[in-house]
Formats: C-alpha cells, sequence, structure tokens
C-alpha cells in the first residue's frame, strides 16, 4: 500500500488494517496449531488467530472467540467461555482443519475487565448483564469485528462455518466481506452460576440458546 506523503514530505507512519507479524507452532492439549500473531493498527491491540491443519477457503470452521480472562484463565462459571474455547479448539481438530481467532479488547463485550467485574458485582445484586451494562453508562456490547475478518482475509478464508450463538457476529463478518455458508452452534451444559447469565443473552441479546429449555430446574 503505498503512504501518502505529508505536508513536509514525509512518508506518514499512520497504518490501517491488520498486519501479520508472527507465525509460530503451538502445541496444545487439544493438538497442534499454528498460532499466527498480527498487529491491529485501527486499534492497537495484538490479536492471534490459531490455525489447524490446510484450512483452505470456502466453508472453512471458524471461531470468533472474545477473550475472556475470567472464564477462559480462571474457569469462571459466571460464564460459558472458557468451555466455549476449549470446545472450538476440539472441533477444528476433530474437523482436520479450521481457525479459532482469539479477539483481545474484547473482554467483558469490548468494555474492559475492571468494567466486565463491576458489572458482575452489579449482577451479584440482582441485576442482568444488559441491566448492569447500562447502570455503568456503558454499551451493552462494544466489541467490533473488522480485525477479525481482517485475520480471515489474510488467511485466504473466503466463507466460513461459524461457531457461535450470537447472531451478531455472523452479520459482522457478512459486512465485513466474509460470507457465512453456516451457523454452527456451540452449546455448552449451563450450571446454576450461569444459567440466569445464558437466559438474559437468549431474551436480550437474540443468542440462539435452545438448549436452555431443558434445564428449567435451574434458577
Amino acid at each position: 500500500m503505498t503512504e501518502k506523503l505529508g505536508v513536509l514530505g514525509e512518508k506518514s507512519a499512520r497504518r490501517i488494517g491488520v498486519e501479520r507479524v508472527v507465525n509460530a507452532p503451538l502445541p496444545t492439549v487439544h493438538g497442534k496449531f499454528q498460532a499466527i500473531g498480527y498487529v491491529d493498527h485501527d486499534r492497537g491491540d495484538e490479536q492471534v488467530a490459531l490455525v489447524h491443519g490446510d484450512i483452505g477457503a470456502e466453508r472453512v470452521l471458524v471461531r470468533l472467540h472474545s477473550e475472556c480472562l475470567t472464564g477462559d484463565a480462571f474457569g469462571s462459571q459466571h460464564c460459558e467461555c472458557g468451555d466455549q474455547l476449549a470446545a472450538a479448539l476440539r472441533a477444528v481438530v476433530a474437523e482436520g482443519s479450521g481457525v479459532v481467532v482469539y479477539l483481545r479488547g474484547h473482554e467483558g463485550r469490548g468494555i474492559g475487565l475492571l468494567a466486565k467485574l463491576r458489572a458482575m458485582a452489579l449482577q451479584a445484586d440482582g441485576l442482568d448483564t444488559v441491566e448492569a451494562n447500562l447502570a455503568l453508562g456503558l454499551p451493552v456490547d462494544a466489541r467490533d469485528y473488522g480485525a477479525a475478518a481482517g485475520m480471515l482475509h489474510d488467511l485466504g478464508v473466503r466463507s466460513v462455518r461459524l461457531m457461535s450463538n450470537n447472531p451478531r457476529k455472523r452479520e459482522a463478518l457478512v459486512r465485513h466481506g466474509i460470507e457465512v455458508s453456516e451457523q454452527v452452534p456451540l452449546l455448552i451444559p449451563p450450571c446454576e452460576s450461569n444459567i440466569t447469565y445464558l437466559r438474559t443473552k437468549r431474551e436480550r441479546l437474540d443468542h440462539h440458546l435452545p438448549h436452555l429449555d431443558a434445564v428449567a430446574h435451574l434458577s
């Protein structure tokens, strides 16, 4: 991409989009991946795509996973994020190929770690996840998927089978030029600690979670 000259004739240092900077093998308990690291010049985040096998261009099995320190690292049962990440990694290995895009900067649906913890404290006092964000004066969902689409474009992916229960992820990829040929449910059995959170995601955020109907006994 040709950079424009500044007023004094110097090249602008401003870059846009995502830039691939490293590719390293990453053996995991689920299987072997290539960890492909990117810099998102638009938002300043460092991102990674975990690629398993030869992915091709069409109908690639893909998960866009929003960073969740409490769920992914600490095993929180407030959400299902950690289990979803593990399930997605297992799924692409079972498939023989696929991509898990791990999106940093998405903590708490984009509000950040400390704000998410504040929202969780409000939920413990009786608010739901939507009400808690709004009570803090924060957006319900501030995530942007432009970097994810840019990473998929860089990997040569044109269409995906998207592992997600969230219709907004599908809509976002389509807006950024990635065809979603299928949306693959990623359903994790709920527990008493997250059933209210999951029901709110279904009722107020339009997540497709039909398995919740079978657990009416959980409060």
